[in-house]
């Protein structure tokens, strides 16, 4: 086994040129969620191109591709990455830089995608050196509800047969490169969008007594709501209600009808996220009724809590303490950010860990999601090789 971790870290570092320049033509070229036609496209070329056989066009976008090592029937195990991007305008001033107004890799899929690619050219030519078979999953729509995954999900992909195990790779501009980081259970919040139309009537600001005022019921239902997390939430338990967005077409002197707010509800426990979003729906419609208007209550179903499989993450950790050294292997806090990847954990054991991007002395730092976002492209002579070890020792297991 040596001498194959050995093969395998050659082989990724050999590949890394070769996998930068997939990073940076799928960076060149993003596409928004359930729109990454030509990303796919490209992948399923790629992955031609090493003489595999990938299955395309599921839920819409989504690709699959098996890897058969010897006696391919013995264990199966999946691998999985994202390929959409996010409406933001990139600002990074580099060769790579997108090519379509607006929308920008600011969270990494195109890292993720690209890493899994060299993984899936690694595994292919070792694959008379393990047994069994490692089904690889790129996915559209991450980032919008109701999330790629659970339209990859109903379209078989933990079918015929199910994996034993998933795994998930994320990039974390908060670790240095060539860190490594996991955490074991709850790691992942579940996410949901939360739409308040509080209706009023309108008229002119001079005469409120005229008026049911929707912009006075909004500021007070904002208000009151923080109570579901300071006076409902366990104070054991992670909650976040945020709401960024108010819109009320009125001015100085003039009250509208409606408010319209928007806003999310994180959680780290499903039957609180039902109990927390209950208790909103109820609390924002009954008080706008006291204040004598209405408040109509949408709720956008999105990711359930992510949690990470104990037996799992303990397995592919001490596989990245041997690719890495276990100095470079570090844990994680929980985070209220959420993943569709959450989806596959309820089906099978899955594991979703963190791959290190930072370097501050190049000064890339920024965080994901925003238009300054960036890797240090070394992760890329480390990522596909490290999850294709962690591959193999998860069929070995």
């Amino acid at each position: 086994m040596m001498d194959l971790l050995a093969k395998i870290k050659t082989l990724s570092e050999q590949y890394a040129p070769e996998v930068v320049n997939m990073r940076r033509h799928i960076h060149s070229n993003p596409e928004l969620s359930y729109e990454e036609y030509n990303t796919a496209s490209y992948v399923a070329a790629q992955l031609k191109s090493f003489g595999l056989n990938p299955t395309e066009k599921i839920a819409t976008t989504g690709l699959v591709v098996e890897i058969k090592g010897r006696n391919p029937g013995k264990k199966i195990i999946a691998l999985r990455a994202d390929m959409d991007a996010l409406p933001i305008e990139e600002a990074n001033d580099v060769p790579y830089r997108s090519k379509n107004p607006g929308v920008m890799h600011a969270c990494g899929h195109d890292v993720h995608t690209s890493s899994l690619l060299g993984t899936a050219k690694i595994l292919h030519q070792i694959a008379d050196e393990f047994e069994g078979t490692v089904r690889l999953i790129f996915q559209p729509g991450e980032e919008k509800n109701p999330g790629g995954a659970s339209y990859m999900i109903k379209d078989g992909v933990l079918k015929n047969p199910e994996p034993s195990s998933i795994i998930g790779q994320h990039v974390f501009p908060l670790l240095p490169v060539g860190k490594i980081g996991f955490r074991e259970g709850m790691y992942m919040a579940s996410s949901d969008e939360i739409f308040l139309r509080v209706i009023g009537k309108g008229g002119h600001g001079a005469a409120p007594e005229l008026c049911i005022d929707p912009v006075v019921i909004a500021s007070h239902i904002i208000l009151a709501l923080q109570q579901i997390v300071s006076r409902n939430a366990s104070p054991r338990q992670p909650t976040v209600l945020t709401f960024g967005k108010i819109s009320g077409e009125g001015a100085t002197n003039i009250i509208p009808n409606e408010v319209n707010i928007s806003g999310t509800f994180r959680a780290m426990d499903e039957n609180w996220r039902k109990d927390g979003l209950n208790k909103i729906k109820k609390m924002a419609e009954t008080l706008a009724e006291s204040m004598g208007g209405k408040c109509e209550v949408e709720i956008s179903h999105g990711y359930p809590c992510l949690l990470n499989d104990a037996a799992v993450t303990q397995r592919i950790r001490k596989a990245a303490e041997a690719y890495v050294g276990k100095e470079n292997v570090v844990d994680l806090d929980i985070t209220l950010g959420s993943e569709d990847f959450a989806y596959y954990s309820q089906v099978v054991p899955a594991s979703f860990y963190r791959l290190g991007t930072r370097n501050e002395s190049k000064g890339i730092t920024s965080y994901v999601h925003t238009p300054t976002f960036n890797i240090d492209e070394d992760a890329l002579a480390i990522g596909p090789g490290l999850m294709a070890w962690m591959a193999v020792q998860e069929l070995s297991y």
